[in-house]
């Protein structure tokens, strides 16, 4: 590279490349459009290359400019975590881990795993951000984040994915509902009844598993609602709005008047999973990673003994 080439020329160039619009990638950076437009020309004479194609109505990418951008998105990152694993290091806090995850997983698995985590690498710093399984898998390709908890059984080629929780089903009823666990027979039962479910851009693979059980019940349900959050499902429930399916480890963590019946007798189980890119060079992510090597009960029952 030039040695004209300086970082914040990455920066413009990135800028301009996540915005194609010279204007507007100038506002983000607080600088002014022409400029922006005289530190890109000049690092595309730099480079000897071109990195847009410019007219009156459009900017874009040139082949040369996709792979820039696609490789500075990550090297970058790179050199960002390094530099701040300096500062942690300096700073005695040795290093730091982002986590996305989805909210059940905050409920048992994320606290048993941190509560073991810290026992051994108190100096760590955490970031968790909760989002959907597609925003994780975004975030672990692009290594905004380093550890994912999803609901997926399948990821990219280039990520790698373990099971941390296989579990059952449960039927959600409003605690007034006359059927319970001593009448209650099959699924069938509830098939003139509305279905309170998780949105199917929740997990699109999990929302499958969750239809699969209906098709196994011989109906086809009567969705009333779709939501993101358990709490929500659990509010419309108590109001006698519908009833739900959801896995097992969520009916921990709520207090609200609903109850819940194990769908133990169907072959249908729901899957939590870890999600990590194999790119990632954070020191920490090996550490991690070692907790999720055994069963993972033996912590969960440690975190439901001290809820207790």
């Amino acid at each position: 590279m030039s040695n004209q080439i300086e970082h914040r020329h990455l920066r413009y160039f990135l800028a301009v490349a996540e915005e194609l619009h010279f204007r507007k990638a100038a506002e983000k950076l607080f600088i002014s459009q022409p400029g922006l437009s005289r530190q890109i020309k000049q690092m595309e004479q730099d480079l000897g290359v071109t990195l847009f194609e410019r007219n009156n109505r459009r900017v874009a990418l040139t082949k040369t400019g996709d792979y820039l951008q696609k490789e500075l998105q990550i090297n970058l990152k790179n050199l960002e975590d390094i530099l701040a694993h300096s500062k942690l290091i300096h700073h005695g806090k040795e290093g730091h881990l982002t986590l996305g995850f989805v909210g059940s997983a905050m409920l048992q698995i994320i606290p048993a795993i941190l509560k073991q985590f810290n026992s051994k690498f108190p100096k760590v710093m955490f970031k968790l951000e909760e989002m959907d399984n597609q925003k994780q898998i975004e975030g672990l390709l692009s290594q905004e984040i380093d550890v994912g908890f999803v609901r997926l059984e399948r990821v990219p080629r280039s990520l790698e994915i373990h099971t941390v929780l296989k579990e059952t089903f449960c039927l959600v009823l409003p605690k007034n509902h006359p059927v319970n666990k001593r009448n209650f027979k099959n699924l069938s039962q509830f098939k003139d009844s509305p279905f309170i479910l998780f949105d199917p851009e929740y997990s699109a693979s999990y929302y499958e598993k969750v239809m699969q059980i209906f098709d196994g019940c011989g109906f086809a349900p009567i969705i009333s609602h779709n939501t993101i959050h358990a709490s929500s499902i659990y509010k419309l429930v108590e109001n006698n709005l519908g009833v739900s399916i959801v896995p097992k480890s969520l009916q921990f963590g709520y207090d609200m008047n609903v109850k819940f019946i194990e769908l133990d007798a169907i072959p249908q189980r729901a899957f939590l999973s870890i999600a990590w890119s194999k790119n990632n060079r954070n020191p920490m992510l090996q550490n991690i990673l070692q907790l999720i090597n055994p069963p993972i009960e033996p912590l969960l029952k440690n975190v439901r003994a001290a809820k207790i």
